[in-house]
């Protein structure tokens, strides 16, 4: 338009640099340039609800090689944090995709004085190319990513594989439950019908009802793997058994970079008593869904697993609903036993046997009132490390994906010993067929590769910041 200057927008000078988090689950505060080195990035709250700040993921760019940078994170809402025992941010550049975690030696937890001796975690850093480097609080698994994964497997057209539209969230995104059985008990479920009026197990396992805990996201692509696999123990599990999985309960929090909170600010894991179509969509279908399991005449619910991430715990344990009965107490333990029995990062001398009437709107503890004789549990890892041989491990992406895979060969374990019928060909009696002890241990707490017959798409990175569509 005439009479008006053109706008001149300058390019920032390099070395300047810029941080961005407008991306998939990207989640940042306010950057504040300090000095020459210097920046402060305050930890976001979740959207809606300012209580809960403990997730980040940010992009960096327009630096110089070897420029050094000291930066600082502030905000959290937790004081208590596995910052105290050496956890350190995630980081991979664009050319080098794996995340890693960055040096302990490098990273700071400590009272500032600046911030009236509030928590800070400050870390050195030095780009060593001009490209764009990301940061996250944990390994990130995102929405997109784990839509890519499933279409990967729609596309294998597998007999003992069925995907499923379970609702649409309040952003219209995909709730998805997988079944996971034999062609024959497949065919049972379609039909609803059993000739041989058996009830037979069904298996619940679900992720990510709170967004930021990304580790409960990679067991449960590990657990994928092994229950698609042609390991021994798999395939009787699967004769056993019908699987259903729900890998990401909260689909709208984890796109929105979130760590507790659904796209209202709600804590999805409180609202399991009064689910309501308005405010958790997704609780209330897969209520529904299990409820109609409970009063089946095919099925009959066995176990019913939540997967979790622990921000201040090492290790792993379970969470797990008792009567305060000994004569029921040794049913209770059965499934925490037989984890134990393979994973060692979940001995069972740290299972939480309680009844707390605090935790009455969780999952494990509705569900139990729910879905009449079911054994329910709520399953945490740390965000950080295991303990390896008494020592702190740091769990790496395939290391959480290889506790998924012993989560599916102690569900194995567990329906051969305790609720399943027939021999289970050496599988039971808490011993595991070495192809599956083997797989499914990887690397001991830290590695272990994806195997199986029926990948679920390759790797189990997370792809970038891909929108969803």
């Amino acid at each position: 338009m005439k009479g008006f200057p053109k706008a001149r927008v300058d390019a920032p000078l390099r070395g300047h640099l810029l941080f961005d988090a407008a991306f998939e689950d990207g989640a940042m505060g306010t950057v504040t340039h300090l000095n020459a080195l210097e920046w402060e990035v305050g930890v976001r709250g979740d959207t809606l609800n300012p209580r809960f700040r403990v997730w980040y993921h940010f992009a960096i760019s327009n630096m110089q090689p070897g420029q050094k940078m000291l930066l600082h994170l502030s905000g959290f809402s937790k004081t208590r944090s596995l910052y105290r025992d050496g956890m350190t941010p995630c980081v991979r550049s664009a050319s080098r995709p794996q995340w890693e975690r960055l040096p302990p030696n490098l990273v700071y937890y400590y009272r500032s004085p600046r911030h009236e001796h509030a928590y800070v975690l400050s870390f050195a850093f030095q780009f060593d190319r001009a490209e764009v480097y990301s940061f996250a609080y944990c390994f990130p698994y995102s929405y997109s990513h784990l839509q890519q994964q499933l279409h990967r497997l729609d596309a294998l057209s597998l007999p003992i594989y069925r995907r499923e539209l379970l609702c649409r969230t309040l952003q219209h995104r995909r709730l998805d439950l997988l079944t996971i059985s034999s062609p024959e008990n497949l065919q049972r479920d379609a039909s609803a019908s059993a000739a041989d009026g058996r009830r037979l197990p069904v298996v619940f396992v679900s992720a990510r009802v709170h967004p930021g805990e990304s580790p409960s996201s990679f067991m449960m692509h590990g657990l994928l793997e092994f229950l698609l696999s042609d390991e021994p123990a798999a395939v009787r599990l699967r004769a056993l058994c019908l699987l259903k999985l729900v890998p990401m309960l909260n689909p709208d929090g984890v796109f929105l970079g979130n760590y507790r909170c659904s796209s209202l600010g709600m804590d999805l894991n409180r609202h399991w008593q009064t689910p309501s179509e308005w405010a958790s969509p997704t609780i209330l279908a897969l209520k529904g869904y299990m409820e109609r399991y409970a009063r089946s005449a095919c099925w009959s619910p066995s176990v019913c697993l939540d997967l979790h991430a622990h921000s201040t715990a090492t290790g792993g344990f379970l969470f797990c609903n008792s009567r305060g009965d000994p004569a029921t107490f040794e049913r209770e333990a059965a499934f925490p036993r037989a984890l134990s029995s393979v994973a060692p990062d979940f001995a069972f001398s740290s299972a939480k046997f309680c009844a707390d009437p605090a935790k009455a709107g969780t999952g494990r503890r509705a569900l139990s009132d729910l879905l009449a004789g079911a054994h329910c549990f709520t399953l945490e890892v740390s965000f950080f490390c295991g303990l390896a041989g008494g020592k702190p491990a740091p769990y790496s992406q395939d290391g959480y994906c290889a506790l998924g895979r012993q989560i599916g060969l102690a569900l194995s374990i567990y329906h051969c010993n305790g609720i399943g019928s027939g021999s289970c060909n050496g599988i039971g009696n808490g011993q595991a067929s070495s192809g599956a002890q083997a797989r499914s241990n990887g690397q001991g707490s830290n590695g272990g590769q994806t195997g199986g017959s029926a990948q679920t798409g390759g790797s189990a990175q997370t792809g970038g910041s891909a929108q969803t569509g």
